[in-house]
């Protein structure tokens, strides 16, 4: 099993990951994990751990991975997105055929105003795209 291991590991936090250089070349051939760096996903910052100085290496696997992450949260936040369509559309369809007075009482308000927050926010982006073209 160590020999398939990764050279790095990245353990994602909110903003980012704590990067680890994995070591199996030891006398116990147990795994261990040296913390070299944390990375800021958001700002692209890179802070080595303690005192330690990061080789080309260990920069250039950070940014591979940096580069991926960033993919994936996009490819992600769009998912999200079509989900999102798809709950309005299951909304709708419960609120028209399923939902008591007491539930849609109690989801109403709440439903219009994130609506109404919607529609001004994609309306005035489609604005801004239309005045750009």
């Amino acid at each position: 099993m160590t020999a398939m291991l990764p050279e790095y590991y990245f353990r994602v936090r909110e903003n980012g990951a704590v990067v680890f250089k994995i070591d199996t070349e030891n006398r116990q051939r147990r795994i261990e994990m040296d913390q070299i760096a944390v990375i800021n996903i958001r700002n692209g910052e890179v802070k080595p751990h303690g005192q330690r100085s990061l080789s080309e290496a260990d920069r250039t696997e950070i940014e591979r991975w940096m580069d991926e992450r960033k993919e994936l949260l996009a490819r992600r936040d769009i998912d999200d997105i079509h989900r999102a369509v798809d709950y309005l559309n299951l909304t709708a369809q419960w609120a028209q055929s399923k939902a008591t007075d007491e539930q849609l009482e109690y989801v109403t308000d709440r439903l219009l105003l994130a609506m109404h927050d919607l529609r001004s926010v994609l309306v005035r982006k489609k604005a801004d795209r239309l005045d750009k073209s």
